[in-house]
Order: structure tokens, then sequence, then C-alpha cells
């Protein structure tokens, strides 16, 4: 049965080259539909948290036994107290020489009174902000005090039926009269009192409208409409009592010229016009006034108030660096030892360079070796982080207590001697064994941070390509090492950048917590281009035998 199969396949070579033909293409082609999303990019993401970020330096070198350190002042001054003598055995922290301190406790005094001072200046400006806001509320509430009996005094004036015989206007008859000598026409579409007087209405309305929807406890922006929009009002109503008294005053002088009688109503609303105009005239200079004043300060934190805040954290540094200073008219043991030698007295004059004690320790310590750009980072009494390639998953802590003031070169190269002080003894730690050191030297708590990884640049700027997700695809795209595929690209969003480690960048603007960007993307798989390779070299041979 096989024999004979096979002697059909060999007798028609080019049917049997045609099927499998369409074989080999529908079957790559179905492998195409189904692997077709293995040809898009895929992205690994990381969203952006809160945390610490850390930063330190490293170093190598070895573990020392007993050893003896030189300490030294950080400045300068005259010694007036001395805590220890030779042969003294004493504790980490204990006072070994204190120098004056008079121009050090003056220059904290002067911060702290600096700081006080720029304190209640960013108060006096916040408030002033507050009472302008609640000034310009209580200009809005004077207005509408007045405007409801504006508005209706300008409606009986305009539309009640004194002059006349009952349903026709004053306007119709102040019109009529005076249309011979220039007044408006008695059409009520082109009368200008006419149409100023329903303007002010329109605008009394929805004015009054949004005055009742706020209060004075209404948000900023909310008080600044609506001075804005009261002064716009109140204009509308300067124009509209403008007109109406031009008319009358125009009415009324036409019959004095005439020795004609004038009604007592056309003297009365002249007065209350002339007293309408004086109130308004009154509301628009205060409402311009307080609308100035507003506009100068525009946003919930104006220029003025930035500027203090600026002052306040200049002066808290300020005042900070100046008690850092303090701190180092004090000299203290950096950690347990004995008192080797005291070389300075009450009275002497030291500075930065003058060996005020030699301290031997039975501790062990760590020392190591940086060059010039990292130990410009270190400083006395920092924290590290000590471990030995002798001891996997052996970490002891440690801190800095003395730096090489002159560094040694060799072949070109600068290098400083640093030692360490552990914090604890571990039995297992001896004596000559290779040591790696991390000084910390600068720590940040609760900031943004990202993966370098996610941090790109290009020119002067910092951007990270920033992901929008459903809620249902943000588990995903935080769960998923492997990549996956977006359904939307991601957008380049422009960062400013802070403190960084080999790890993490601190974030300082343009993201918030819990967005998410991308971290690195994979390439489409190699794997479905060689499959296409291998399937296309096989069709040319398949009728060729």
């Amino acid at each position: 049965m096989i024999s004979k199969i096979l002697k059909l396949i060999l007798g028609h070579k080019l049917l049997t080259g045609i099927i499998l033909v369409l074989i080999i293409g529908g079957g790559y082609f179905g492998y195409q539909r189904l692997a077709g999303n293995k040809n898009a990019v895929r992205y690994v993401t990381a969203a952006v948290e809160k945390g610490t970020l850390i930063v330190s330096v490293s170093g190598s070198g070895q573990v020392s036994a007993s050893n003896q350190v030189d300490i030294k002042p950080k400045v300068s001054g005259d010694v007036v107290y001395v805590g220890v003598k030779n042969g003294q055995e004493i504790k980490s922290d204990t006072l070994i020489v204190q120098l004056d301190t008079g121009d050090a406790q003056d220059a904290v005094r002067d911060a702290e009174i600096n700081l006080e001072t720029a304190k209640a200046s960013l108060a006096q400006a916040e408030n002033d902000l507050i009472k302008t806001y609640e000034d310009g509320f209580n200009k809005v509430t004077n207005v509408f005090v007045d405007l409801p009996t504006i508005m209706s005094g300008l409606k009986d004036i305009l539309f009640g039926d004194d002059l006349g015989s009952s349903g026709s206007w004053n306007l119709d008859t102040f019109t009529s009269y005076t249309k011979p000598y220039g007044a408006p026409d008695t059409g009520y579409e082109n009368n200008t009192c006419y149409s100023s007087y329903h303007a002010a209405k329109n605008s009394y309305e929805k004015n009054f409208n949004d005055y009742k929807s706020a209060s004075r406890f209404s948000d900023n922006a909310t008080i600044e409409s609506l001075v804005d929009e009261t002064y716009q009002t109140t204009k509308i109503f300067a124009e509209a009592i403008k007109n109406t008294h031009n008319l009358v005053q125009l009415y009324k002088d036409k019959l004095t010229d005439q020795n004609l009688s004038v009604n007592p109503f056309v003297n009365t609303s002249i007065s209350n016009l002339n007293t309408y105009a004086d109130k308004i005239n009154t509301h628009l200079v205060n409402l311009l006034s307080i609308k100035n004043t507003i506009e100068a300060n525009i946003g919930e934190d104006p220029l003025d108030i930035q500027s203090k805040k600026l002052s306040v954290e200049q002066k808290e540094k300020a005042l900070l660096n100046a008690q850092e200073k303090l701190s180092d008219y004090f000299i203290r043991a950096p950690f347990d030892g004995v008192i080797a030698e005291m070389n300075v007295k009450k009275g002497d004059s030291v500075s930065s360079a003058t060996v005020l004690t030699t301290v031997i320790t039975q501790q062990k310590i760590a020392e190591i070796s940086l060059n010039e750009v990292d130990v410009a980072k270190v400083k006395v009494g920092q924290k590290a982080t000590l471990t030995f390639d002798a001891l996997p998953g052996a970490t002891i802590s440690g801190r800095v207590v003395e730096v090489d003031t002159l560094g040694t070169v060799a072949q070109g190269v600068v290098s400083y001697g640093v030692k360490i002080a552990f914090d604890t003894d571990d039995e297992r730690i001896k004596p000559g064994m290779s040591v790696t050191a991390d000084i910390i030297t600068d720590t940040k708590q609760d900031v943004l941070v990202l993966p370098n990884s996610a941090i790109k640049s290009q020119g002067n700027s910092s951007y990270v390509e920033l992901v929008e997700a459903s809620e249902e695809m943000r588990q995903q795209l935080l769960t998923n090492t492997a990549g996956i595929i977006l359904p939307k690209a991601p957008q380049r969003q422009v960062v400013e950048t802070g403190l960084s480690n080999d790890l993490s960048t601190e974030i300082i603007s343009g993201l918030k917590e819990g967005d998410i960007v991308v971290t690195s993307t994979i390439s489409p798989n190699a794997v479905q281009t060689t499959q296409t390779q291998r399937t296309q070299g096989l069709i040319p041979g398949m009728g060729g035998r």
C-alpha cells in the first residue's frame, strides 16, 4: 500500500510540489495570523513611587586591627575647654575639646532672627492676600445693596405713567416731545434709553444669581470672576443712568424754554438719577481698585508669596548651616578608645591642620582609598556599609573617622585614604581581609523615584515615556516583567530630575506618584524571521527532483 502511494507521488512530481506549497503556505500564513503580535514591540514599565534615595561612594581596601587616629578640628579658634587627659579611656561622642563659640553663636542668633523675620513677612503677605479677596467680596456686596434700588428707580422713571394717561410710558412722553431736538428715535429697537435699561436689567439678573451662589468662603478664582462681572455690570448701569438722565434733562429744558410747567415728577427723577450716578461712580472706583489689586496677585501662589517662601527656605538653610558650624567647635570622640597623646591645652589657638589628640582604638577599622572626585563628598561622621570578599553575606555598619588631607599620586592618579570604624565587632572578620565600603554621602526621604533606565535625555533636558492605561492594564504593566504590548504608544513627558544613584533618580517635577513609564523595550522576536527563511528555502527544491 505504501509502495503504491510512493509510486503515485514520484509519478506526479509537479502535482505533489503544488500541494506541498499550498500546505506550507497555508501553515505559514496561519502562523502569521496566530503569532502576529510577536512582531509588535513590547514595553517593560515601572511606576513612579515615593521612597528614600540614598547616594553613596564606594572604595576598597583592607581591615586593620588596633589603630590610632589623629583628631583634628574642622574650624580654627581658641581652646576654652579640654575634657580628657593622656591615657584616659573614652566613649564615643565624649567631648574632647571645645573652641571659643562666640562668633558661631552670634551667627546662629542672627540666622534665627532672619528666619523669624522671613516667616513673619510670609505670614503678612498671605494674610494680605486673604484680605484682598475678602475686600473684593465686600465690594461686590456693597454694589448689590444699591443695585436693586437703582434698578427699580430706572424702571419707574422710564416705564411708569406719571406723565401721561394710564398705559402710556413716561419714556413715550420723553421721547415724543424731545425727538425734534435730537432725542433718540421712539422706535424701541433704536431707543438708547430703552436698550441701555434692558442691557442693565439682563446683566443685573445674571450677576445677582452668580452673587447669590457665591460666598466669602468661595475659592479665589470664583471671587476674581465675580468682582470682574460686577464691575462690568456696574459700568452698564452707569451708561443706562447717563442715557436716562440726558433724556429727562432735555425734556425739562425744552419745557422750561417754552415757559411750560414742569411736572414735579421730572425734578424728582433728575434728583434721583444724580444720586444713582454718584453711587454707581463710587462703586466703579472701588471695584476697579480691588480688581487691579487682585489681578496683581492672580493665582493661588502669586510672585510676592513665592519670593517670600523662597526667602524662608533660604533662611532655614542658613540657620541649619550656622548650627552645623557651631557644632564644629565641639570636638568629640568618633568612637570608643584611649587618649594616647593630648597635644593642646586651654588657651591655645588651633586650626584645621592641628592634631588635637591621638586616639587609640581596639576596634577594627577599614582603611580604603578613594579618588579625588569621590573623596570631596566624604566627611567625618558619615555612615558606611562594609562588605567582605571572604565572608559573602556578612555586612557591618560603620562611620568615617578620618579622611586624609593630602592625597597620594600614583601614575598620575590622586587617591586619598579614608578610615572607617566598625559599629559592631564580628569575630569572623580578621585583619588583612579585603573590604569594600559604601559611604552614604546624601539621603532624601519621601521623594518620587524612578529607575535610571526610564530617564532619557535630549540636549539639556530629561524626559520619560509616559504610559496611559486603564486600571486593569496597570496591574498587568506592573507585574509583567517580560514586557507587554501597549494599545497606545507612550507619550514623551519632560521631567526635572534631582539626586540620583546607580539605580534610581529623584523626580522633582513632571510626574506624580503612580504614573507609569517605560523602562525598556523588547524588539520583535527573531524566531519568526528564521522560520520564514527556512520555509522559503524549502519551496524551490520541491519540484526539482
